[in-house]
């Protein structure tokens, strides 16, 4: 069994018996989705919400609107069908600054990083119609996420917490 890694930005597929790890998810979400049927997994490691915010980008891995999509296609062409696919996410934390919600001109948006990037991933799930079926999202703190695509176990580890099988 090999552990197939999933840099920053980043996204690959694996079917059992490896299974996918992506470290490091701080404001980041790590997106996990699953053909049960087919056993084709996926892991999307996103570090903003919108490809708007930096069009000229190359790396589309590294929005949600736009590396989502792609790892759904990339998933179809392994044999996944889309109607089959369910979603498990894991990020979005609150970093740095203050832990309170923005105020109300704005003035600690950037600060809000994480909780974009959750809005965005759920959005652009939900606009595909990807139901999530697990979640381990926002708070403070940083994860590692590793998914089984054989259990479609999605575990979460954090420093200093119980370790989270979803």
């Amino acid at each position: 069994m090999g552990a197939v890694i999933v840099g920053i930005s980043d996204l690959k597929l694996a079917k059992p018996p490896d299974t996918l790890v992506t470290y490091a998810l701080g404001s980041c979400v790590g997106i996990c989705m699953l053909d049960p049927m087919t056993r084709v997994g996926g892991l999307a490691h996103i570090m903003l919400p919108t490809i708007k915010v930096s069009p000229g980008d190359k790396n589309i891995m590294k929005f949600a609107d736009t590396a989502i999509p792609d790892l759904v296609r990339r998933m179809e062409m392994q044999g996944a069908f889309r109607g089959h696919l369910t979603a498990k996410i894991a990020g979005g934390a609150q970093m740095f600054g203050s832990t309170s919600s923005a105020s109300s001109n704005g003035a600690n948006d950037i600060w809000q990083i994480g909780q974009r990037n959750v809005a965005a991933v759920i959005a652009t799930l939900q606009a595909m119609s990807i139901p999530i079926v697990a979640k381990d999202v926002l708070q403070n703190y940083g994860r590692t996420v590793l998914f089984d695509p054989a259990t479609g176990i999605m575990t979460v580890k954090a420093l200093n917490k119980t370790i989270k099988e979803l």
